[in-house]
């Protein structure tokens, strides 16, 4: 079992939670199999609020990857493009069993310092 923490903007991760965004969109794909994300709100709330199950990783072409997640991205096809501009690859982790702490978490928590770019993993 592999475990990674993001960090999230908290517009995505209130569309995680409210269950519009049902993918997390990645420009690198991590080394180990992932099976479950701890969700990092980033500011202004700065805490660790969530997690939820991998349930499948997809990996193509932005345009493949749009054309399979775009009714439950939870992101407009604007700001998709944007974040894939010039990148021949994308990641997709489809997430399911998502669980909103009732009290939000220190990254020390997780013996983690400082918010990751992208991601670290958790053991």
């Amino acid at each position: 079992m592999c475990k990674i923490l993001l960090s999230i903007n908290p517009e995505h991760v209130e569309n995680i939670f409210n269950g519009t965004k049902k993918y997390e969109f990645r420009k690198r794909k991590c080394k180990e199999s992932i099976d479950k994300i701890i969700i990092y709100s980033t500011a202004p709330v700065m805490k660790v609020v969530g997690e939820a199950v991998v349930e499948e990783v997809l990996e193509g072409t932005p345009t493949d990857v749009w054309q399979k997640t775009s009714k439950s991205s939870g992101i407009n096809e604007s700001f998709f493009r944007k974040y894939y501009n010039g990148r021949e690859n994308a990641i997709a982790y489809k997430l399911k069993d998502i669980v909103k702490y009732e009290s939000p978490k220190e990254l020390s928590y997780y013996g983690v310092k400082a918010a990751p770019q992208s991601f670290v993993y958790i053991s």
